[in-house]
């Protein structure tokens, strides 16, 4: 991996595509450090410790939900429009149409309807968003330190312009750069936060001495570990043989070749948890929300935040249980969606391919689902442990300065990975280039 990440600054192109990544994600580290005026930072602070999804929110933004800047809401409603876009795709008919047999145009066009969900999205959350901080009071006082409509709207504009900046951001980083430009930026700020769980956390050994240190080493261990895993899970392919008959087209023999289909271990990513997270905690965020605007005068409120942050208290046993639960579910869901096992038949069907050993149609379909469902077991219960171990891991080591997060290690290896397979990929096509010059 080092030597390919040190060729690449050996040929004109990649260098050129690999210092757009790292100018695209230094505009990002800038626009994370534009404030929003009229915030009290203390007030704001105080209220973003109380919610645990705007502490897995904030984990994407890095840094920028926390200084409340313009792009406080980050890239989130892109990545929801997204998912929403591939679970419609398959549900409508025209628009999956398009995905399989509009080329290049129907990418376009569905691009065009995600940015456009995207839009709208950002406006809701920022409306919503606006709204409930400037209903919020405390005792120190108001989120916001201005009032009035033309102060409100400023800020919905704001937080909508940073989403849709950091989007085109992204797309720009993906045409001109290496990789995916949303998920680096997604990568920029989950890493971005690292440094300031790395120096808390040896501030704090500092000062409780040798026991803490060994803590964090063994945490750091424990981590190592999870990347592993995580890269082996990531990389694991479930490889079906495929023969293809020889065909005779005049005096002239074609076909008679063997290749293979590969399966995913993990088809699903990092999605389903992302899925079973946000469900966990928007109870919990929800009834803190209603408590701060309007539990200070309804007790019925209060008491239903109370048992609703009870219920789902992160570090309870019957709350990682669902968790798990709900990752396993929307593994296999997601993976379902993603990898149609009748479509990828049928296309073997019409190409003359088949297994050995398996009739071509339904007895393939039958075969591949087969073994589609037990990767995906692999999977699920693979990611299941990754969800909640990270709880369990804190608890053990008793370091809880270092926010350790399942959905976090998944994103950073998983766009490690990718995106040196696709400097090593360009790095070889240039070789081949050469070689036929």
């Amino acid at each position: 991996m080092a030597t390919s990440f040190a060729d690449a600054f050996k040929s004109d192109d990649v260098r050129s595509r690999v210092l757009w990544v790292f100018i695209g994600l230094a505009i990002f580290v800038l626009t994370v450090h534009v404030g929003m005026p009229g915030v009290n930072k203390d007030v704001w602070n105080a209220l973003l410790s109380k919610g645990e999804l705007f502490r897995f929110l904030g984990m994407f933004t890095g840094g920028a939900l926390n200084n409340f800047s313009v792009a406080a809401m980050g890239i989130t409603p892109y990545i929801n429009a997204s998912i929403i876009m591939q679970l419609v795709t398959v549900v409508i008919p025209q628009l999956k149409e398009l995905q399989k047999e509009g080329g290049e145009q129907g990418r376009k066009t569905i691009g065009r309807y995600t940015r456009q969900l995207t839009l709208a999205l950002a406006t809701l959350q920022a409306i919503f968003m606006t709204v409930s901080l400037a209903r919020y009071s405390s005792s120190s006082g108001g989120v916001f330190t201005m009032t009035g409509f033309g102060f409100y709207f400023m800020v919905v504009v704001a937080l909508v312009s940073g989403t849709m900046f950091l989007m085109w951001l992204g797309e720009l980083m993906t045409e001109r750069g290496i990789g995916n430009g949303i998920s680096m930026i997604i990568f920029g700020g989950i890493v971005l936060r690292f440094p300031d769980y790395l120096v808390t956390s040896l501030r704090v050994a500092n000062v409780q001495g040798a026991a803490y240190y060994l803590s964090l080493i063994i945490f750091l261990v424990i981590l190592v570990a999870l990347v592993a895993g995580i890269v082996f899970i990531h990389l694991g392919v479930r490889k079906i043989p495929i023969q293809y008959p020889r065909r005779q087209v005049g005096t002239k023999m074609y076909g008679g070749h063997s290749s293979y289909l590969p399966i995913r271990v993990n088809n699903a990513g990092v999605i389903s948890i992302i899925f079973a997270i946000s469900i966990m905690y928007m109870p919990n965020t929800v009834a803190q929300v209603l408590n701060a605007v309007w539990g200070s005068t309804n007790p019925a409120i209060q008491n239903f935040a109370t048992q609703v942050d009870a219920f789902f208290n992160p570090s309870g046993w019957l709350y990682n249980a669902c968790y798990a639960a709900l990752v396993i579910f929307f593994t296999y869901f997601y993976s379902a969606i993603t990898f149609n096992v009748n479509d990828v038949a049928d296309n073997l069907k019409k190409s003359g391919g088949f297994v050995p050993g398996i009739r071509p149609g339904r007895p393939t379909a039958e075969y591949l689902e087969r073994v589609f469902s037990r990767t995906t077991f692999i999977s699920a219960i693979f990611l299941a442990f990754l969800a909640v171990a990270p709880t369990y891991i804190m608890q053990l080591t008793k370091v809880t300065t270092f926010f350790l997060g399942s959905t976090s290690l998944l994103i950073i290896v998983g766009v490690a990975l990718d995106t040196m397979q696709q400097i090593q990929a360009r790095l070889t096509m240039r070789k081949y280039q050469g070689f036929m010059k």
